[in-house]
C-alpha cells in the first residue's frame, strides 16, 4: 500500500478560479472532469478524499471564499448534521450529529476537536477571526477515538494554513468594503529564501461597525475590530527531510457582545421571573432576582434590620415593571456599553523525515489565551426611583440619623456607592481581583443602576507528538503514535456586577459589624460584606493529558481493506476554586485583596471538608481505552463501500463550588460512545456526480449536560441513543456548471430514566408542588405532597409563612410579611403554586423540626422537600442543537468571456436547518425554530486569474435565526439567552494575485 504525498483541494474550487496548486501539482495529481482531487489528511496521512473510510467534508481556501464560508459558524450552512452556536460564557458549540459542547465549566474537555495542522487546541479562540490563507479545511463527523489530539466524541475540525512553496514567489491581496461600514483586507506573500527554504506571511484586518443598535444610548454595539497575522517558514534540508515553523497572532478589542437578546414570558408573581409557555419580548420579573430578595423589606425584617432601608418590597412593582424589550432582535436598551477583549499567540515546529519504509513526524505547539468580555446582564434599564427611600435612608444614617455610634459605619457605605447624595450618580463596583470594588475606589458611576458580567480567561498550553507511519509494499502497513499535552489556566473568573449588590453588602456589612455580639466581642471595625459582586473563580487549573495510539492496515486484496487502531488514554486535572458573593466581612480602607480580611475565616469555599477552607482544591483522574475497526471495500476504482465500529472518549471533570450549596455530584463522568457507520462513497461519468451516503447509529453513555443550580452552571451525565443519515453529491452536467447538495436526517432520544429538575418549572408540573423563591438568597426549591394533596401542600407553606412572620425560628425576627402561596397565570406553563418563603426553613418543617406548631409531614399527608425543584423524568427527550433535517444546495455558473481569457462566475447557495430544542426538557419553550440562510454572489476574473472582481450578499432575506439558547439562573430571573446568525451583510471586494 502506498501512501501519495498530495496537496489537497475542494473540487468546488475548480470552477471559481484556477488555484495556485494546480500547476505546482500537475505531475501528482491525476485530472479529472473537476480539474483535480480532493487530498485530505483525515487518517493522519495524505489520501483522496473518496478513499478514505470516514464521512468527511473538504474545504479549500477557494471553495470557502465561493461558498462564502468565512467564519465557523458559516461551516454549519453546507455541512449535514452540522450545527454551531456561540453559547453563554464567551465559548461556543460546534455539533456534530448531536453531540456537541453541552457542558459549561473550566474542566470540560470540547466533544469537537479543534485542531490546526494537526495538533490539538486548548481553548482556541482560532474561530474569532475569518478564515484567511488555508489550505483547506477538514471536518470529520464521528468519534476519532484512535488517531487525534485528546480524543473527540463527535468529530474533528481541522484546519491547515498554506505552506511556503519553494523556489517562487508568490503574493496575493484582497479588499472590501460593505454594509455597516465595514472594511476587510486580506494579503499574503511567499518569498523563496534560495532552493530549499521560503518564507509565507499572511494577515486579515475586519473593522466594521455594530450590528445592534442601542436606542437607550443611540449608540451601535456588537461591532469587530480584529486582525490576525501568522508567519510560516518551511525547509527541505534533503529530499527526505521536511521542517515547517509557524508563527501566529490574533487580537480583537471591540464592543462586540456575547449574548444577542434575552426573551422572557413574564412572570408578575415575581417567583420564578419567567414563566414556561414561551419566549416572548418581555422584561423578567426584577423581584425574582438576589438582589431584589437581599434589599426588599421582608429580608430586612427577619434580620431586624429598619425596612426604611429597602430598595422595595418583593410583592410591589419591580424594576422592570413599565420597561419595554424592543421586538427587534438587533435592538436592545442599555446604559452599559459593552467590551471585548481576546488575543492568542501560537507558536508550532513540525519535522518529518522519510527512512524509506517508515516515516516520522514530530511535531509540538504552543498557545497563549487571553480573553476578557463584559456587557450589560439584564440588557435592560431599570426604574432607580423605586430606591429612593432607601438610598435617602443610607444618607440619613452616615449623617447620623441612628446615632453617633452607626455613623463611622454608613459613611462610608454612603461615600463609596452614593458619593454626590441620593439624587446623585450610582455607583457600581468594577470586576476586579482585589474584591473591594466599590469600596475600594475601584467603581463606575452613572446615572442609572447599572448591572453588568464579566467573563475572563488566561491560560497556556503546549502538546508534543510523534507518529511513525509505514510505507511497505506488502499487504500490511501501520502507524504509532504518542501525544503528551500540558494545559495550564492561571484565571477564570465570571462576575455579575450589580448596584443593588454593592448597596446590600455596604449595609448589610454595617448592621453586622456594628451590632456584633458582645459575647461575641461587640462592635467590629466598620465593615462591608465581601465579594460586593458575584465572583465565581477558577483560581488554578492544570490538565496533563497522554495518548498513545497505533492502527494497521491489511490489505486482503487490491480492493479489499482492514483497518484495525487502539488507543490508551489518560487524563489528570487538579483545580482550585471558589464561589464568593457577600461571604464574609472586611473593613473599609483594607489593602491587597479583601481575603486579607481578619474576618475571613467566617467564609467556607469548602463545606464538603471539615473546617473552613480559603479555596476548593479538587483532582480527578482518567484513563480509556478505545479503538476503532474499518472494513472497506472498492468495487471499482471510483465506487467504495465501508463498514466501521469506533469508540469515542471524553475525560470527566469537576463541578465548580457552590453558592448557595446544593447537593450535586462533585465531579461528572466522562463520555463514552459506541459508533457504529456505514458509508458509499461514488464518483460516475467520469466525475459527472460525486455522491457520498452514511448511516449510523451512536450508542451514547454518560454525556455531559449542564445546567444553571445556584448561580453556577452544573453537570451531570445522562445517556442516549443517535442514529441517522448524510448525503452529500456534486453533479457536473457540463464543465461549466457545478451543483452541489447536502442533506441529513438525524434522531435522538434519553434512552434511561434520568431525573433531574427543570430550571423553568420547579414545580416538575404536579399541582401538589409549592415552589418557593427563597428570600435570603434568590434561590427557588419546592415542596410537595406525598399523596397528591395539593390542599395540605399549600396550607403547609402558609403555616410556615406564620412561623416566620411570628419570628418562631431561631436566628429570623418576627415582622416578614410572608403572604400565602399564590398561583401563577393560566397561560404560564406551571401547574403548582408559588410562595416567598426560606428554604432552610421549609426544609426543616418538613422533617417535622416545627411540630409545637402543628406543623408536621402527617398532619398534611406527608410533605416532601425538594431543594433544587421536583425532578422529572428526561427518558425520551431529543439531544439539544440536534435538528431533525438539514439541507443545502449550491449552484454556479462558469461563463467563459474574451476569448476564455476572463470569466464571469455567479453563485447561489441556499441552507435550511431544521427545528430543534435549546434544552434537554424540549418542549415548546425551548423549541429553536427552523431557518433558511440564502447567499448570493457574482466574481469576474481577470486573464489567467491575475485579479478579480465580486459582489456578494449573505443572508438575502435577512433573517434573524435563532442557533441557540440558554436558560440563565433563579435568581437572575430565569430569562432566556439567544445567540443569532449575522444579520444581512453585502459589498464589494477586489484582488489581485502575482
Amino acid at each position: 500500500m502506498k501512501f501519495k504525498a498530495l496537496i489537497g483541494t475542494s473540487i468546488l474550487a475548480m470552477t471559481v478560479a484556477t488555484p495556485a496548486f494546480a500547476q505546482d501539482a500537475a505531475e501528482e495529481v491525476e485530472r479529472d472532469a473537476f480539474g483535480g482531487e480532493i487530498v485530505v489528511t483525515a487518517q493522519r496521512q495524505s489520501e483522496r478524499l473518496q478513499d478514505v473510510p470516514i464521512a468527511v467534508s473538504a474545504f479549500s481556501t477557494e471553495a470557502l471564499e465561493a461558498q462564502q464560508i468565512k467564519t465557523p459558524s458559516d461551516l454549519q450552512l453546507t455541512l449535514p448534521n452540522v450545527t454551531f452556536t456561540k453559547t453563554n460564557f464567551t465559548g461556543a458549540s460546534f455539533t456534530i450529529r448531536g453531540i456537541g459542547d453541552l457542558c459549561v465549566g473550566t474542566t470540560c474537555d470540547s466533544a469537537t476537536a479543534i485542531h490546526l495542522n494537526g495538533d490539538p487546541l486548548f481553548s482556541t479562540r482560532l474561530f474569532e477571526t475569518e478564515f484567511y490563507d488555508l489550505e483547506r479545511i477538514e471536518v470529520l463527523r464521528g468519534p476519532q477515538g484512535t488517531l487525534f489530539g485528546r480524543n473527540a466524541t463527535s468529530g474533528v475540525v481541522n484546519v491547515i494554513t498554506a505552506k511556503p512553496k519553494l523556489g517562487k514567489f508568490e503574493a496575493a491581496a484582497e479588499a472590501e468594503y460593505g454594509n455597516y461600514d465595514s472594511m476587510k483586507g486580506k494579503a499574503m506573500v511567499n518569498i523563496p529564501l534560495g532552493d530549499t527554504m521560503a518564507f509565507r506571511v499572511a494577515g486579515i484586518y475586519l473593522n466594521r461597525d455594530g450590528y445592534t443598535k442601542n436606542s437607550f444610548l443611540d449608540t451601535r454595539i456588537d461591532d469587530r475590530d480584529l486582525y490576525s497575522v501568522r508567519g510560516s517558514l518551511r525547509w527541505e534540508p534533503s529530499p527526505d527531510t521536511t521542517i515547517d515553523l509557524l508563527a501566529s497572532y490574533f487580537r480583537e478589542k471591540d464592543k462586540r457582545t456575547r449574548i444577542q437578546k434575552q426573551l422572557c414570558q413574564r412572570d408578575p408573581t415575581g417567583i420564578l421571573g419567567c414563566l414556561n409557555s414561551r419566549l416572548d419580548n418581555s422584561p423578567f420579573n426584577g423581584n425574582a432576582t438576589f438582589t431584589a430578595a437581599l434589599t426588599s423589606r421582608e429580608f430586612l425584617a427577619i434580620r431586624g434590620i429598619p425596612q426604611a432601608f429597602a430598595l422595595g418590597s418583593l410583592y410591589g412593582p419591580d424594576v422592570y415593571a413599565n420597561t419595554t424589550i424592543p421586538s427587534d432582535p438587533r435592538t436592545v436598551n442599555t446604559a452599559y456599553t459593552p467590551e471585548y477583549f481576546t488575543s492568542e499567540l501560537t507558536l508550532q515546529g513540525q519535522i518529518e523525515h522519510n527512512f524509506g519504509p517508515v516515516s516520522l513526524q514530530v511535531s509540538g505547539q504552543y498557545q497563549k489565551v487571553k480573553l476578557d468580555a463584559s456587557q450589560d446582564y439584564n440588557s435592560n434599564v431599570g426604574n432607580r426611583a423605586l430606591y429612593a427611600t432607601g438610598l435617602a435612608t443610607l444618607q440619613a444614617a452616615a449623617n447620623g440619623a441612628l446615632g453617633a455610634a452607626f455613623t463611622p459605619y454608613f459613611r462610608p457605605v454612603a461615600a463609596a456607592i452614593i458619593p454626590n447624595g441620593p439624587a446623585g450618580q450610582l455607583c457600581v463596583s468594577q470586576a476586579e481581583e482585589t474584591g473591594y470594588g466599590s469600596f475600594g475606589g475601584n467603581k463606575i458611576c452613572s446615572d442609572q443602576s447599572l448591572q453588568f458580567d464579566r467573563s475572563n480567561q488566561y491560560n497556556s498550553s503546549w502538546s508534543v507528538e510523534s507518529i511513525l507511519s509505514s510505507d511497505l509494499d506488502g499487504p500490511f502497513n501501520f502507524l504509532v503514535g504518542g501525544i503528551y499535552a500540558d494545559y495550564h489556566l492561571t484565571e477564570n473568573s465570571y462576575y455579575v456586577n450589580a448596584f443593588p449588590i454593592d448597596y446590600l453588602t455596604g449595609v448589610l456589612g454595617a448592621f453586622t459589624a456594628a451590632t456584633n455580639p458582645p459575647a461575641a466581642g461587640g462592635p467590629l471595625p466598620p465593615s462591608f460584606l465581601a465579594t460586593p459582586f458575584f465572583r465565581n473563580n477558577t483560581d488554578d487549573l492544570k490538565i496533563t493529558s497522554y495518548g498513545l495510539f497505533g492502527e494497521a492496515y491489511f490489505e486482503f486484496s487490491d480492493r479489499l481493506k482492514l483497518t484495525a487502531g487502539l488507543r490508551y488514554n489518560n487524563d489528570k486535572k487538579s483545580v482550585t476554586a471558589r464561589s464568593t458573593l457577600a461571604s464574609f466581612l472586611a473593613p473599609h480602607g483594607g489593602t491587597g485583596s479583601v481575603f486579607d480580611s481578619p474576618f475571613v475565616g467566617s467564609f467556607d469555599a469548602d463545606p464538603g471538608t471539615p473546617g473552613n477552607q480559603i479555596i476548593q482544591a479538587r483532582t480527578v483522574k482518567f484513563n480509556k481505552l478505545t479503538g476503532r475497526a474499518v472494513l472497506d471495500f472498492k468495487i471499482t476504482d471510483d465506487n467504495l463501500i465501508y463498514a466501521s465500529y469506533s469508540r469515542g472518549y471524553k475525560s470527566g471533570g469537576i463541578n465548580p463550588p457552590l453558592q448557595p450549596i446544593f447537593a450535586v455530584p462533585e465531579s461528572f463522568k466522562p463520555e463514552q460512545v459506541d459508533a457504529f457507520e456505514i458509508g458509499s462513497k461514488n464518483s460516475f461519468g467520469n466525475g459527472a456526480l460525486q455522491l457520498n451516503l452514511t448511516a449510523f447509529y451512536y450508542k451514547y453513555k454518560d454525556l455531559q449536560l449542564s445546567k444553571i443550580v445556584a448561580r453556577t452552571a452544573v453537570n451531570d451525565n445522562v445517556s442516549a441513543d443517535i442514529y441517522g443519515f448524510e448525503a452529500e453529491a456534486i453533479v457536473r452536467p457540463d464543465p461549466d456548471v457545478v451543483v452541489n447538495l447536502g442533506f441529513s436526517y438525524l434522531h435522538s432520544k434519553v434512552t434511561d430514566d434520568k431525573f433531574t429538575s427543570n430550571p423553568r418549572d420547579f414545580g416538575g408540573g404536579r399541582a401538589d408542588a409549592v415552589i418557593i423563591k427563597d428570600i435570603t438568597n434568590a434561590a427557588n426549591c419546592a415542596v410537595g405532597s406525598r399523596t397528591g394533596n395539593a390542599v395540605g401542600v399549600n396550607a403547609f407553606v402558609n403555616g410556615v409563612q406564620q412561623v416566620i412572620n411570628g419570628g418562631f425560628v431561631p436566628g429570623v425576627q418576627a415582622g416578614a410579611g410572608l403572604r400565602p402561596t399564590t398561583v401563577f397565570p393560566s397561560d404560564g406553563g406551571i401547574a403548582s403554586t408559588g410562595a416567598f418563603s426560606i428554604c432552610s426553613v421549609m426544609e426543616a418543617a418538613a422533617a417535622g423540626a416545627f411540630a409545637a406548631a402543628g406543623l408536621t409531614p402527617a398532619n398534611f399527608g406527608g410533605i416532601e422537600y425538594f431543594s433544587a425543584g421536583v425532578p422529572v423524568n428526561i427518558k425520551g427527550n431529543q439531544l439539544p442543537q440536534a435538528p431533525n433535517y438539514k439541507f443545502s444546495a449550491g449552484i454556479q455558473y462558469t461563463a467563459h468571456l474574451g476569448g476564455n481569457d476572463m470569466t464571469l462566475v455567479p453563485r447561489v447557495d441556499l441552507a435550511y436547518t431544521g427545528e430543534s430544542y435549546g434544552s434537554i426538557f424540549n418542549g415548546n419553550v425551548n423549541k429553536i425554530k427552523g431557518y433558511a440562510q440564502v447567499n448570493a454572489q457574482l466574481q469576474f476574473n481577470g486573464p489567467d486569474d491575475k485579479w478579480y472582481v465580486k459582489g456578494f450578499i449573505q443572508n438575502v432575506f435577512d433573517a434573524n435565526s435563532v442557533t441557540g439558547l440558554y436558560i440563565t439562573d433563579q435568581s437572575s430571573g430565569n430569562y432566556t439567552n439567544i445567540f443569532t446568525l449575522e444579520p444581512r451583510r453585502y459589498g464589494i471586494a477586489a484582488g489581485v494575485k502575482f
